[in-house]
């Protein structure tokens, strides 16, 4: 059995822009293997993506090359999703990564302080809460201009 290509591609290294990535794509114009076309114009910026009908790829999974043609995509079948050697589906729903905060603890079974407590907290209540209130006594503005003079 032949050996797979040997490439300078590495098949643990992913794209940042898919984390699912199964295939890596070889690119015509500059004939270097990319995960996707974004990482082609990061690493390749002097020169465009050139479209053609038939592609390369690389499965990540046995490491072997492999060609499809696009020219038709009518006669696109399911059977095309695979990986010829390996039968490792390439054609999947593209994880892109997304930006996430959040806090990193222990478990919650374990260490629950980090748990915020959503009920509100009631005052301490005492007798003098019951107590009735005197009435409050309106001035005159006489009044009020006295009392100012004495405090001032």
């Amino acid at each position: 059995m032949p050996s797979p290509p040997r490439t300078h591609l590495n098949p643990e290294r992913t794209s940042k822009h898919i984390l699912n990535a199964q295939v890596s794509i070889r690119a015509p114009c500059c004939r270097a293997w990319f995960d996707c076309a974004q990482c082609h114009a990061e690493q390749r910026p002097d020169h465009r993506l050139r479209r053609t009908t038939e592609m390369t790829m690389l499965c990540k999974k046995c490491r072997k090359a492999f060609r499809k043609d696009l020219s038709d995509p009518e006669q696109w079948e399911e059977s095309d999703e695979f990986c010829p050697w390996c039968d490792n589906k390439y054609v999947l729903e593209a994880k892109i990564p997304q930006a996430v905060i959040g806090v990193e603890g222990e478990d919650l079974r374990k260490d629950n302080r980090m748990i915020k407590d959503e009920r509100m907290r009631q005052p301490a209540r005492t007798d003098l809460d019951d107590a009735p209130r005197p009435p409050q006594m309106e001035l005159t503005p006489e009044e009020l201009a006295e009392l100012e003079e004495l405090a001032g």
